[in-house]
């Protein structure tokens, strides 16, 4: 849990960051680009490509793939479609798809994940729930899509994960994950970015470099070792505890608007719902005993 938390802070102050510095002003499919390349970097030196067998390393590009390629392109997508406040309500919903997800790919049926992922999204919404355009539902199937893509990288990491030996340095081979990334990336630019649209400050830049290197680059290595770590109640949760942090870290530092008591009584509902899975899985061993 304790990744997932780190994690959570790092990507609270990026959208703060992308919000104030890169938003409208860089074009998105370079910042994508540049953000896995970096990662990639970040990771390359580490990579011992001799410790996974092909379909081992084809299987985690396509991971990458999905969790950051394909799901940044429906992502940035979702933007021309919908509201801002809409596109983040609408990812209010990754934690059922990852309980959902984790039961499918893991053969089993477990109902009181779907019960504290569903009260992490109530949570989420109370938070975020600013009224609904007439004409969006187009937009809520990409975000939708985006959803799912970042719901199966995750579970489809823990699935991955627990085909490997326990002994192998994960870090060791993680390249492939975002060289997969990188394989999605590369025409998405070329196809739909505007290359006139390029960091033209040493700040934006620097974000940038943020934002590949530690964002990206760490964060997303320690995200999908600490989903290994956990259970699917408890990464589903976590999904969405990302909106009150990010909210929180938007309002002390950049002084934005937000509604302290649903962001108050949002927090509450998610950090009850945490603490709800994590009473359940106490008890579980008692009551298979």
């Amino acid at each position: 849990m304790g990744y997932l938390v780190l994690v959570t802070a790092l990507w609270a102050f990026s959208f703060s960051l992308i919000g104030v510095y890169l938003a409208g002003q860089v074009d998105s499919y370079f910042a994508v680009l540049m953000r896995v390349c970096l990662a990639a970097l970040v990771f390359l030196p580490l990579l011992r490509p001799g410790h996974l067998d092909l379909r081992h390393k084809l299987a985690l590009m396509a991971l990458g793939a999905v969790q950051l390629g394909v799901m940044y392109i429906f992502f940035y997508q979702s933007f021309l479609l919908l509201s801002v406040p809409e596109v983040l309500l609408f990812t209010i919903f990754t934690p059922l798809y990852i309980a959902i997800l984790d039961d499918l790919l893991f053969a089993r049926f477990t109902p009181f994940h779907l019960v504290t992922a569903a009260l992490a999204v109530f949570g989420a919404a109370v938070i975020r729930y600013q009224g609904l355009n007439d004409d969006f539902w187009l937009g809520f199937l990409v975000v939708q899509g985006a959803n799912l893509c970042f719901a199966l990288g995750q579970v489809g990491y823990r699935r991955f994960s627990a085909s490997l030996p326990d002994d192998l340095p994960r870090h060791s081979v993680f390249a492939w994950f975002y060289l997969g990334a990188v394989v999605v990336a590369v025409p998405a630019f070329i196809l739909l970015g505007n290359s006139s649209a390029l960091p033209t400050t040493g700040l934006q830049w620097a974000v940038l470099l943020w934002l590949g290197l530690v964002a990206s680059g760490l964060g997303y290595f320690l995200w999908n070792l600490g989903a290994v770590r956990v259970d699917a109640g408890a990464l589903a949760i976590m999904n969405n505890v990302l909106i009150p942090a990010g909210l929180l870290v938007n309002l002390v530092i950049w002084n934005r608007e937000a509604d302290l008591l649903r962001l108050a009584l949002g927090g509450a509902i998610i950090g009850a719902s945490l603490w709800l899975n994590a009473w359940w899985q106490r008890r579980r061993p008692l009551a298979q005993g």
